[in-house]
């Protein structure tokens, strides 16, 4: 199948703006700007008066929390977590994660996301939603150290990576899904790093999420999370590490050393009170610094456009240096760096031989006039009503506003139903 998306204004790697048209091969970019003459088309799409933009990459979610949204707000971590989240998680059966996920999936396509990286359970029935939805996705089994089936949860990882890994055309990437260093004790999170060694998969986790969660660390180790995390060989194996709020100038020194990707959640953070996380001396740093939402349960929705805008706008405040994160440096942390953060090569750019994960919007609307700056007018004032086009390895998903690979109503209607039976 080959595609022709004619007469786009297309956001470059460089960050600038060009016009012109991009070709699809199959699931690759074939040529941007200029298509050569025999290239023949299969579909056209006329993309005339829309911004042509990679795939939004969303480096930390749990989708099926969608569920829970609106469960559980203006409540503090641990509170809002073992009083709330875990307990109503308990009641959670596979369906549940399914339909939670279908839902997620809606919202994501619908706001542009192209990838998500999930770490929850029965991660199986995500696999599934991911594969029917036509999205790319990154996927670790969230693993309790401290609980009941923290064992069994490690043989599900090793299980999900066996059944999916490469799976959905090569749209499915697994990797391992240590909770964090509050609910894995070192023992289990050494079996984690054996196994993820094993299956030369890498890991995703929570760390420095809190500053209690960093003071009860120093308390119990003596040592920083990301030390810990050092000292039991899980920056070996290649990390993406959600939050990142809490941490010293010897914790950037040894991710940097380790090349480990932070998934920056500003929305979350915000929310649950957390703190913000020192983003610009990590990109100073060299870093890799990606965007994530979180769960819809701590943000409370799965809208990239508004991690971006956060992200620019929180660090400006934070640092009084209206420098500090600024448009087109949002817009690469939420495609190229999401990419690179979640292991995934060849995307995240408009570029010859690149993944065909392409967004178009539509920039008639009352939001993008005047258009001095369309960087600028994507970060600070586009919404998700200006999403037209999503493509995802190569297939329009969906086209003019028409989800194309999804029965919406039916996904709405049964995640209302699942919602409701494990809230009563």
């Amino acid at each position: 199948m080959k595609t022709l998306i004619k007469n786009a204004s297309l956001l470059l790697p460089e960050g600038n703006v060009a016009e012109g048209s991009l070709a699809i091969d199959e699931n690759k970019i074939a040529a941007v700007g200029e298509v050569p003459p025999d290239f023949t088309a299969d579909a056209v799409i006329d993309a005339t008066g829309k911004l042509a933009v990679p795939g939004f990459v969303n480096a930390h979610t749990h989708a099926s929390m969608t569920l829970l949204r609106s469960y559980a707000d203006d409540m503090n971590l641990m509170d809002w977590l073992q009083n709330k989240i875990w307990p109503i998680e308990a009641k959670m059966k596979k369906e549940d994660i399914y339909w939670g996920a279908m839902l997620a999936a809606v919202e994501m396509i619908r706001g542009g996301t192209t990838t998500f990286a999930d770490m929850y359970g029965d991660m199986d029935k995500v696999a599934e939603a991911a594969i029917e939805s036509g999205m790319r996705a990154v996927l670790a089994r969230g693993m309790i150290g401290v609980a009941p089936n923290g064992q069994q949860a490690l043989e599900e990882n090793k299980e999900l990576f066996k059944t999916y890994h490469g799976a959905g055309d090569g749209r499915i990437t697994v990797m391992f899904g240590p909770h964090a260093p509050y609910t894995c004790p070192p023992d289990f999170l050494r079996q984690v790093v054996a196994a993820a060694k094993e299956y030369r998969a890498e890991i995703h986790i929570h760390l420095s999420e809190t500053k209690g969660e960093v003071e009860n660390c120093l308390k119990e180790h003596g040592m920083t999370p990301i030390a810990l995390m050092e000292s039991v060989g899980v920056l070996d194996c290649g990390v993406l590490a959600a939050h990142c709020v809490h941490v010293t100038d010897d914790d950037l020194a040894l991710m940097k050393k380790y090349h480990v990707r932070v998934a920056h959640n500003p929305g979350s953070n915000m929310k649950l009170a957390s703190g913000v996380a020192p983003v610009p001396k990590m990109l100073e740093t060299g870093i890799c610094v990606a965007l994530g939402t979180d769960g819809a349960s701590s943000n409370n929705n799965l809208d990239m456009l508004e991690e971006m805008r956060l992200a620019a706008l929180l660090h400006k405040v934070d640092t009084l240096d209206p420098l500090a994160v600024p448009a087109r440096e949002a817009v690469r942390m939420a495609t190229e760096n999401g990419a690179k953060a979640v292991g995934i090569k060849n995307l995240g750019r408009l570029e010859k031989g690149a993944l065909a994960d392409i967004v178009l919007f539509d920039m008639n609307g009352a939001e993008w006039c005047p258009k001095f700056d369309l960087v600028s007018l994507l970060t600070y004032s586009a919404s998700l009503r200006s999403v037209d086009t999503v493509v995802i390895n190569g297939k329009v998903l969906m086209e003019k506003g028409e989800m194309l690979s999804l029965d919406e109503e039916r996904i709405i209607f049964e995640a209302n139903r699942c919602a409701m039976r494990i809230s009563h």
